[in-house]
């Protein structure tokens, strides 16, 4: 394995560091049974899904989140 250091990293040019991050990312998401979420967290992922399958048409659609962060309403909501 190549050792880098984060100085190194950062000098390179924008891109290369994105597509850097991008590969570490798909590293993490592949095993996802490795990352650890608090009791905390777990309660709150699992009342949040109990209340969006009790009630699947609340909140709003993909396409209307897109549309308020396009046009910036999101902000006055």
């Amino acid at each position: 394995m190549n050792n880098i250091s984060i100085a190194d990293i950062l000098e390179l040019p924008v891109q290369e560091r994105i597509r850097l991050v991008e590969l570490i990312w798909d590293s993490v998401a592949a095993v996802p049974e490795a990352v650890e979420i608090s009791p905390a967290l777990k309660v709150e992922l699992e009342a949040r899904l109990a209340e969006f399958e009790a009630n699947p048409e609340a909140g709003y659609s993909w396409d209307q989140v897109k549309s308020s962060l396009k046009d910036g309403s999101w902000r006055t909501a």
